[in-house]
């Protein structure tokens, strides 16, 4: 089957054929093509059909997924993907290489080639995460035992220190894309119950984020993770169907949150987001104790760590 017998899908330009010069030097636009036709056969090839959920299917001519696989499980058209494997000279959104990315289960540094590679501009998350400077790191290790954490305005965790990574689950083992706190609590067992004001604490999340997505419509990376809250979550469901809006706290020290640790007990603290940015964005947030028993359960939750 030759290209121009398959129809892309709607809303999909038809790609110009990737030009080739006689004399001087190749484009590096053609040569980030090129290396983009030799990347993805080579992450999808190292992957079996059991490894993203799909049956066996019996022996293969050639090792790992099929180009048709990847393009189902990413919910892509397969001329679309093969035009992208090819090298083509097309345009391809932020999701579409997300989708990509999650499918051959890319890590963070080949998904930042990827897009690379693609000539995409890389994701907010990505250029947000490079932007926790060490002197950040230092401050986080500095506030042990207390827990303490950076977080953008979408809720991603982009830093924390060794007590907030273990006051809920180990955060290290959860997947980069997953560290973010809405995620987390809609569809992690283990935030769900150390949230002891699950309720009333996601009401007020959800509503902080719904105000904070209007300055940021057009960007595909909000959109995505309230499509996968929508897929994953009735009561995310429910509570983005309200349209509740809320901003930042003029009293921060006035909420209290309360978790439940499995083997340490109920701690409460003030939390205290401080803004490294323009407001909402990108905060340090720090639980502080309120009492002597939390304070107590905390230090010896930090203390097992070392």
């Amino acid at each position: 089957m030759t290209t121009s017998a398959v129809i892309p899908r709607i809303g999909e330009p038809q790609p110009a054929e990737a030009s080739s010069t006689e004399h001087g030097p190749t484009p590096p636009a053609q040569l980030r093509r090129r290396e983009l036709a030799i990347f993805l056969p080579s992450r999808r090839e190292r992957l079996s059909p059991t490894q993203v959920g799909l049956p066996p299917g019996g022996r293969r001519r050639t090792p790992g997924l099929r180009r048709e696989e990847v393009a189902q499980l990413a919910n892509i058209g397969i001329t679309w993907y093969t035009w992208l494997e090819q090298g083509r000279d097309i345009s391809v959104s932020e999701s579409v290489l997300d989708a990509i990315a999650r499918t051959l289960l890319l890590d963070h540094h080949e998904r930042s080639h990827l897009y690379v590679l693609s000539g995409a501009s890389l994701p907010s998350l990505e250029l947000e995460s490079a932007a926790v400077t060490s002197g950040m790191r230092t401050m986080l290790e500095k506030l042990e035992p207390f827990p303490a954490c950076i977080q953008n305005a979408r809720y991603d965790l982009l830093a924390f220190n060794r007590t907030y990574g273990q006051l809920v689950t180990d955060l290290t083992a959860v997947a980069a894309e997953d560290r973010n706190s809405l995620w987390l609590a809609f569809t992690h067992p283990a935030w769900r119950d150390a949230l002891l004001d699950w309720e009333d604490s996601l009401a007020y999340m959800v509503a902080q984020y719904r105000a904070a997505m209007a300055e940021h419509l057009d960007d595909s990376t909000w959109k995505c993770l309230v499509k996968r809250l929508r897929n994953a979550s009735p009561e995310f469901v429910a509570l983005w169907e309200r349209h509740e809006v809320k901003g930042a706290s003029k009293n921060p020290e006035s909420r209290i949150k309360r978790f439940l640790h499995a083997d340490f007990g109920v701690m409460r603290f003030y939390y205290t987001p401080l803004w490294v940015g323009p407001q909402p964005g990108t905060r340090f947030i720090t639980y502080t104790p309120t009492d002597g028993e939390s304070l107590r359960r905390v230090k010896q939750l930090h203390e097992s760590l070392c």
